[in-house]
């Protein structure tokens, strides 16, 4: 049985998966407490199919520091690489 990690956390099994592999804790919650975590998907569009002003606010959500001076290049690399 997974520990309880508080309401921050909703899905505490993965989260715990998540930090075993390696993750650090504030993307294994961000999985943990992503909704469609853990379904196939595959439908989103890649980043480079998506305008700036798109990974911008995606880069905003999660909190990507210096977002506002990057190219769609630095910001897709970013993401990626958050």
């Amino acid at each position: 049985m997974a520990k309880d990690h508080g309401p921050s956390i909703k899905n505490d099994e993965q989260y715990e998966e998540l930090r075993d592999e390696g993750m650090s804790k504030s993307k294994a919650a961000r999985i943990a407490n992503d909704s469609k975590s853990g379904e196939k998907g595959g439908k989103a569009d890649k980043y480079e199919e998506r305008t700036k002003e798109e990974l911008y606010e995606k880069a905003q959500e999660i909190g990507i520091e210096g977002r506002s001076d990057m190219s769609k290049d630095e910001l897709i690399k970013a993401l990626r690489n958050h």
